[in-house]
């Protein structure tokens, strides 16, 4: 994953959109390896909650967006998947789809063989194109409109956060339990505006959690938090969202690409600990509180202090 620490992370911490020009060349899609941590766990969502993980608002479109989706994922990794007529084929999985019609091109890479192909075969009407790709990549993605609005979601992978209570509303109402979200609500109606442009743009999300598991739907997070890991046994989870542009409609892909790391691994390098700290110093208690973190706060800090 492409989390870039330094831009990432900073004190005072503010929760802000963050956005940057995606960089010349830089890739969106990320394949996920076939049977590793992505794809086990994507794979588990979408044959057991596919309810909640994909999501279309009533009388929404979403093969604009779909194409673009393709097309980028073509043009990245050609290696990776093959346009044969209407057929998308992921060539390592051994599946592919026409349409809405699931084609098995040979047995699967892992585990019996054929779990990719029972999964995709028991998703709802017209999402097995959505399936195959959020099995592809290990990114999720949704759908935002120059209006704000989110009518779009194949998420199976949220931060806390449950994707059916957001399907269909805007930016702002999304965003509106966030803590300290002042910067956020202001910078809505033009950051819709912006990232539904010509332009690639991407962003980073951070937070410092106990949730060993990518999957964190608030229905499947244990409760109360922090009651058995230490700082020294916790997680760094980090997001790094990107947005194709989807041609000739005002709309962009939203792309989030999760990821976990070892906090005492991804605080190893020279700086970060300290830089980690004061980012988390800095935080009110609204954000400590949103971020699921007041319980834990003094004895983070005091682990971050003591990191070389």
């Amino acid at each position: 994953m492409v989390f870039d620490f330094d831009a990432a992370v900073g004190a005072p911490f503010r929760m802000q959109p963050g956005l940057r020009r995606l960089a010349a060349g830089a890739l969106q899609l990320t394949p996920a390896a076939p049977g590793g941590r992505h794809m086990r766990e994507k794979l588990a969502v979408l044959s057991a909650f596919a309810g909640q993980a994909l999501l279309v608002a009533p009388g929404f479109d979403a093969g604009p967006a779909l194409q673009a989706l393709v097309d980028q994922a073509l043009r990245e990794h050609p290696a990776l998947l093959r346009l044969d007529g209407g057929q998308l084929q992921a060539i390592q999985l051994g599946v592919g789809v026409d349409g809405d019609r699931l084609v098995e091109l040979r047995a699967g890479t892992f585990g019996l063989g054929n779990e990719l192909a029972r999964c995709l075969q028991q998703l709802p009407a017209g999402w097995r194109l959505a399936g195959l790709l959020s099995l592809v990549f290990a990114e999720d993605f949704a759908v935002i409109d120059g209006d704000g609005r989110i009518p779009w979601l194949a998420v199976t992978l949220p931060s806390h956060w449950a994707p059916e209570t957001k399907i269909g509303r805007r930016f702002h109402e999304v965003h509106a339990p966030v803590a300290d979200n002042a910067l956020l609500l202001n910078a809505a109606d033009a950051l819709a505006r912006t990232v539904t442009s010509d332009q690639p743009w991407e962003r980073f999300v951070w937070n410092i959690t106990d949730h060993p598991r990518l999957h964190a739907h608030p229905e499947r997070v244990s409760k109360p938090r922090w009651q058995h890991t230490a700082p020294a046994n916790a997680w760094w989870r980090t997001e790094r969202q990107t947005f194709i542009p989807v041609p000739g409609q005002r709309q962009a892909v939203f792309t989030i690409q999760v990821d976990l790391t070892p906090l005492a691994q991804a605080v190893r390098a020279p700086g970060r600990a300290q830089r980690l700290h004061a980012a988390v110093a800095s935080m009110t208690p609204a954000v400590l509180a949103y971020r699921g973190l007041c319980t834990v706060r003094d004895p983070l800090l005091q682990w971050l202090a003591e990191q070389p």
